[in-house]
């Protein structure tokens, strides 16, 4: 069958993710799924295969909703913005946005999952959500969940709009717009904060994860997982497969692109900040990536986790195929995931469409990791 065939090249020292991909898509655990890895600024695998929507293939350019590394673009393009001058990582959100209401709100903490702004207070549909300006004034007005910067709470949907409104109130214009600039432009990366029509026809459908993943009857009384998640629900496999969701930035969970493209605007963290000439970041701002923000268990996804600036340090309880070290990721609902690792000079990505029962980390999603990271290593001896 052509759908179990491994689309796409990597070097000899790849084969085994290739392999791996392949026996996935044979026995069904993958749909449709990319894999990609640029070391020492070379693509030395970029891997596809499957199907994108029924009876359509995957092709080299098909692209996927990847949920939460979404998050490590929007958190990017912060960090571009920043170190430019354009933004100041401990200056108050309010400094800059003066709707928004709290002086104890610094920019870091937005970045950190720390700011207590982890979901709305107040009841917001869907339809409001895709409001941004509405969700993100929302946002602002209301009251943190806890005291900012004395813990993280993931935030699941809010990131986006948080950064969305930051960068809107102090550059004039959405953080969609500055991604594309700032990052996807100068760097060709086929990654999209709000798909243009003319991408529509590329994307894949996402597949829900199976029944028998997280029951939030059982949580906790009091937990900040439940008003998170339900205000508002998203529907996974219908709705968020429509192109009223795809057009809009809702940068801390729509982002589409595809494996190569995620590695390619990553890899700018992992390469020094700067890939085929084109700089973006300085020495010193990626240093802030590394200074520990959070560490201890999440108010939210109550799993232990370390935050830094933008994205997430290593963890093994909770993301046990993360190397340690220089090293910094982050992961999506169901699978997808991108590991920067600054010491091998290496980006890791995958991006799917079946989705797992994965938050933070599953079998399938560390399988790619390892292999790929085992890969690097056996290349370099």
């Amino acid at each position: 069958m052509s759908g179990m065939t491994v689309h796409g090249s990597c070097q000899p020292a790849y084969e085994p993710l290739r392999d791996l991909l392949a026996s996935r898509l044979a026995d069904g655990s993958e749909l449709g799924a990319s894999v990609a890895v640029v070391h020492d600024g070379e693509l030395v695998a970029d891997l596809w295969g499957g199907e994108a929507r029924p009876g359509e293939s995957w092709r080299e350019d098909t692209i996927v909703q990847v949920w939460s590394v979404t998050k490590t673009m929007a958190a990017l393009t912060v960090l571009v913005l920043a170190d430019r001058g354009l933004l100041d990582l401990d200056a108050p959100v309010s400094s800059y946005w003066p709707e928004f209401k709290r002086d104890d709100v610094l920019v870091r903490h937005l970045l950190a999952h720390t700011s207590g702004m982890a979901g709305w207070t107040e009841t917001l549909d869907v339809a409001g959500l895709l409001d941004l300006e509405h969700s993100e004034r929302m946002l602002a007005e209301q009251e943190p969940w806890w005291a900012p910067g004395t813990a993280s709470g993931y935030h699941m949907v809010s990131y986006g709009h948080l950064l969305d409104g930051l960068v809107r109130a102090a550059t004039g214009s959405p953080l969609a717009d500055r991604f594309r600039e700032l990052v996807a432009e100068p760097l060709s990366a086929d990654f999209h904060l709000g798909v243009p029509e003319s991408a529509m026809g590329r994307c894949a459908d996402l597949v829900p994860p199976p029944p028998g993943g997280l029951d939030l009857s059982l949580l906790p009384e009091g937990n900040l997982l439940v008003p998170t998640i339900v205000n508002p629900l998203l529907d996974v496999g219908g709705f968020c497969n429509t192109a009223p969701w795809r057009g809009v930035s809702v940068a801390g969970a729509n982002g589409h692109g595809n494996a190569r493209s995620i590695a390619r605007a990553q890899s700018v963290v992992s390469h020094g900040g700067e890939v085929d000439g084109v700089r973006l970041l300085s020495a010193a701002t990626i240093d802030r990536i590394f200074e520990v923000q959070a560490e201890g268990p999440d108010l939210v996804l109550m799993v232990p986790l370390r935050w830094g600036i933008g994205y997430g340090l290593p963890q093994p309880a909770t993301a046990p195929a993360v190397p340690d070290g220089r090293v910094c990721w982050w992961t999506g609902y169901g699978g997808a995931i991108v590991v920067n690792d600054l010491d091998r000079r290496t980006t890791v990505a995958y991006a799917m469409n079946r989705m797992d029962n994965h938050f933070t980390s599953s079998g399938r999603t560390d399988g790619y990791v390892r292999t790929a990271f085992d890969c690097v290593d056996g290349a370099g001896r």
